[in-house]
This record gives C-alpha cells, structure tokens and sequence, in this order.
C-alpha cells in the first residue's frame, strides 16, 4: 500500500486592526506600560471591535490560501483550534468551511486551549492521509477579550485577538511531520478554567459560576518550564537528531520570560527562538500559526527550504506538546 506524507504549503494570518498598547490599560485598571512589560515581553495586543472568531479565521484562511491557488474543492478537512467559538453550534470550522466554499471538507472545532493548534496538526496530518482529498486547513483562532473580566489586570493585560492558519497537502515524495509529543494533564486542569456553563433546568439548582477566565499564573508558569523542555528534548530524540540541528524552536507567544528560561534549560541561543509576543500577547490557539506565518513573510523561515523547526505549545486542561517538522 502507497503511503502518503504530509507537507505544509501555505499559511496565512489576520488580526483586529485595533491596537491596544499598554499605556490605554492604564485607563481601565490599575497598571503600567512597565509592569507589563517586565514580566511579561508585552507592548500591545489587537482587540477585536465586534469581529468575532469565525470572522477572524475565515479571514486567516483565505490569506493562506490566496498564497497558494489551489481548487478548493480538493480541500478534505477544516479545523479549527479555539477556545472561545462564536457559539457551541454551529462550529467556527463550519462557518469557514461555508465561507471559502470548501463543500468537500468535514469541519469540526477542537479545544485544547493554546495547546489547539499543536493539537489540531497532529489530528489533521494524521486524517490527510487517509482522505479522498489531499488539502486540509488547520486554524488556531481566538477573540479572547470576549473571556476576561477587565477588571482583573492579571489576566487581562496577557491576551489578544487573531487567527492564522496553516494549508496542509498530501505528498507523495515529501514528509514534513518528523515526530510529536503530546500530553494531557486533567489532573491539573483547575489552573486555567475559562467559559464555565451554569446548569440551570426546572428540576435543579442553579449551581453560580464564573464564566471568565481565571488563571493560576505561577502554577502555569511551574508547569511549562518543567515540561516544555523535556517535551522539546523527548520530541528530538524520537526524530533521531541532535537539538544542535535544528534550526528554530517556535514556542507558544505566552510570556517571553519563559521561552527565555526554556532556552536557557536545552542550552539554545535565543535567537533561535523567533518572538512576537511584544505585538500580539498571548491569543492562545492563535499563537503558534500567527508566529509561524510572520517568520515565513519576514524571511526567517523558508517553505521548501528543509529547515528544520519545533513547534510547542502548552495551555489549559493542562495540555501540551511539541511537533518536529520538516519546513
């Protein structure tokens, strides 16, 4: 039996074009441009004025694919990785998959926070190649202001708003999924808890909660610098190469103190590892492809080119996990 290898052919981007620089939180809560950036890399965000999260993603997805003219009838599958959908149904994924006219795509939404993305390509390059159709789009996209409560400038002044996406093509001479390692920790999952539902029916008691999100920072903060460097290391050797190799370490856009600290752990330059957090914050499932089709445009990343690159993430549920791929 012929056996098929997924690559990566176009990839695309799109964010609110409202900024919000540090300084215009000093409005709404009490803050500064300093705090923000010192513990965080910080210097603004892109909030959405009344886009929602498919607007975002449809747009992410028709800048991928007008890089790249493709019939898009021979798109095979749509997902879309979020934590802040416009609604529980229909899905972000079936809105795009309407919107770009792909009427041979399955879509459906996947949730696991800022992990999604990570979690998304594993599931879509794994169904690729098995599909009648060799085209599948994988999106992180996220309105996360509609989460947090404004009022709390420990987790408000972390997030914004964007999608990107990823087009992904079946090869028959070209391999780019290496190896991934992905994990779940439920155990841990009350750290970051976002868009909790009230039960409420004629025959219960409504049960009072929060529908912010609401985070343990320093417990997140432990959690990732512990696994995200074994995870990088284990994802390496399952590849069967040296970290000396590869060429970038792409990290979810959280907080740039701990892709610091990440660096420093597995002994890499932190040039090597590509940040755009200053620009963004942290939008979540968002991250990974927004930062990924930056360092395609700016030059620093090279579809075709070989390169070898890591992507890893880590988010809610606890979830993380890291790809090695072949650009």
């Amino acid at each position: 039996m012929k056996t098929f290898g997924v690559t990566i052919h176009s990839t695309g981007r799109y964010v609110p074009d409202n900024e919000v620089y540090n300084e215009t939180l000093t409005h709404w809560m009490e803050t500064s441009d300093e705090w923000i950036r010192k513990r965080t890399g910080i210097k603004k965000r892109h909030l959405s004025t009344g886009e929602d999260t498919s607007d975002l993603c449809i747009r992410a997805s028709q800048a991928a694919l007008s890089k790249q003219k493709i019939d898009v009838s021979q798109i095979g599958l749509v997902i879309v990785a979020t934590m802040t959908p416009d609604s529980q149904s229909p899905s972000v994924a079936s809105k795009v998959q309407a919107a770009i006219k792909a009427e041979n795509a399955v879509a459906f939404d996947l949730s696991a926070a800022c992990s999604g993305f990570i979690y998304g390509l594993s599931a879509a390059e794994k169904m690729l190649r098995h599909m009648a159709h060799p085209y599948a789009l994988v999106i992180g996209g996220e309105v996360m202001s509609k989460t947090l409560d404004w009022s709390d400038r420990k987790t408000s002044v972390l997030f914004g708003d964007g999608a990107g996406a990823v087009l992904l093509k079946r090869d028959g001479d070209t391999e780019a999924f290496i190896a991934e390692d992905l994990h779940t920790d439920g155990g841990k999952g009350s750290a970051l808890v976002s868009g909790e539902q009230e039960v409420t029916n004629p025959v219960c008691t409504s049960d009072a909660k929060n529908g912010f999100l609401t985070m343990d920072g320093r417990a997140i903060f432990n959690f990732v610098t512990k696994s995200i460097p074994k995870s990088i290391t284990q994802v390496v050797k399952k590849g069967s190469i040296d970290l000396e190799e590869v060429d970038f370490f792409l990290l979810h856009q959280a907080n740039a103190r701990i892709i610091e600290i990440v660096s420093k752990k597995i002994d890499r330059p932190l040039y090597k590892f590509p940040m755009n957090i200053e620009n963004y914050g942290n939008t979540s499932a968002a991250s990974l492809p927004i930062l990924l089709d930056e360092s395609i445009e700016n030059g620093t990343i090279r579809l075709g080119s070989g390169q070898t690159i890591v992507l890893s993430a880590f988010g809610g549920g606890l979830t993380w996990g890291t790809l090695l791929i072949k650009i």
